[in-house]
């Protein structure tokens, strides 16, 4: 219980924020502010701002400054979520229980609410974050994981092993990459708010980033459309070769309590304050969505 009322803790701090944000930053009465609102104002788990809070909590460092972190990645996460659902990529019609942004508002104004949400990310920090050390830091570190060596690499390479059988270690390359970059990012937030090394979470997130794309994979065969808020079976219309086609669901689901068993693990270097950390990773084991 304790847990899930800090998770609510976070969630609400975090949400609050961002409708501030989007009150102050969009202009009225044009598509593309709308678009930009529906998407990031969508509601979701907010893994990624959560876990730069519990880090930065974790390590007692400056939460306003974690909170600024976490929010502008969270943007970055929602632009990439409006592009993968493109007809050009996934071509999904459904996010978060309800029509994806291109079918809301139509494929330019959805290509422009994703640009504009990972732009304004970048000015969010520099207009919020009074530690200008900090924010060049964080800057440096989010450019670097959302970008071709992260996020955009291996969104790449995803992409590029449609209708493949990749192998296991060039399957975890990608996803280390695609889904595991915003996770590493997250953790360095939380890092870098507590002027500390911003590797210290890393073990942590890497670890994390892996559990969470498994449980992905999983869930996009043995979940429903109304529980996890988005079309399942993708996968296997895209032919994409996941944890679940390479090992099988029984060895993926043990391959999930492997890397989940490794992230509560390294969160033993926090000491007692890594207890959150280690809920955390134990409720996105759980997950149905």
């Amino acid at each position: 219980m304790e847990f899930e009322k800090q998770l609510e803790v976070y969630r609400e701090k975090i949400n609050a924020e961002l409708e501030r944000t989007m009150d102050e930053y969009t202009p009225k009465g044009l598509i593309v502010s709308d678009a930009m609102r529906y998407s990031l104002l969508a509601g979701g788990k907010r893994v990624r701002p959560v876990l730069a809070l519990a880090v930065c909590d974790a390590l007692d460092g400056d939460m306003d400054i974690a909170l600024h972190f976490g929010c502008a990645l969270e943007m970055i996460h929602t632009y990439s979520l409006i592009h993968d659902d493109l007809p050009c990529m996934d071509d999904d019609t459904l996010r978060r229980g309800r029509a994806t942004c291109h079918v809301k508002f139509g494929e330019a104004y959805a290509l422009l609410a994703g640009d504009a949400l990972l732009t304004m990310a970048f000015e969010y920090i520099t207009k919020n974050v009074r530690d200008s050390a900090k924010a060049f830091l964080y800057i440096k570190k989010l450019s670097y994981c959302a970008g071709i060596s992260g996020m955009v690499g291996g969104q790449t390479d995803d992409i590029k092993a449609e209708s493949e059988r990749i192998s296991l270690d060039a399957l975890r390359s990608v996803h280390r990459r695609k889904t595991g970059a915003l996770i590493d990012a997250a953790g360095c937030a939380g890092a870098i708010a507590a002027g500390r090394d911003e590797n210290i979470a890393a073990e942590y997130t890497k670890s994390l980033g892996i559990a969470f794309q498994i449980k992905d994979d999983i869930l996009d065969v043995e979940g429903d459309a109304a529980t996890l808020g988005k079309t399942p079976m993708k996968d296997e219309k895209n032919d994409k070769s996941t944890f679940v086609t390479l090992l099988g669901i029984d060895e993926a689901k043990k391959e999930l309590e492997s890397e989940t068993k490794k992230a509560i693990e390294a969160a033993e270097a926090f000491g007692e304050k890594g207890e959150f950390l280690k809920n955390l990773a134990e409720a996105l084991l759980k997950r149905n969505d």
